[in-house]
């Protein structure tokens, strides 16, 4: 449940995980739309440019109601805080997400007041 990607620059690939629910929705897509070279093709069946895709997730932004202000960028940082949240080192989020230093991946993963609620004070296990 692996899936290698390739990166803008061509030369590097990066893997990351497939979940089992978008593994399902990926086969019903392929199935009714058999998709060609590319998974995602625009209507010219080549690959989406980076601002068809923005003005795509736009559009998905203002169908969906959402009050906050979201990007395409918006996804990788709720991935990266996610991942986080539910106990992923920090190092392993790095290497997902493709960082040389950790000090760009800790701007990914903004602690949340959520999570610091979680947290017991040592002191009080004397």
């Amino acid at each position: 449940m692996l899936v290698k990607i390739q990166m803008k620059n061509k030369q590097q690939c990066r893997t990351v995980m497939l979940s089992v629910k978008l593994l399902n929705l990926l086969n019903d897509y392929f199935n009714i739309y058999h998709p060609g070279f590319y998974i995602f093709e625009s209507q010219k069946n080549c690959k989406y440019s980076p601002r068809s895709i923005q003005a795509i997730f736009k559009n998905a932004v203002t169908k969906a109601r959402l009050n906050k202000h979201a990007t395409v960028q918006t996804l990788r940082h709720s991935f990266a805080l996610h991942l986080l949240e539910t106990g992923t080192d920090i190092r392993l989020i790095q290497e997902l997400l493709g960082h040389s230093s950790i000090k760009t991946t800790q701007i990914y993963t903004h602690i949340s007041h959520a999570q610091l609620s979680k947290i017991s004070n040592p002191f009080d296990y004397i």
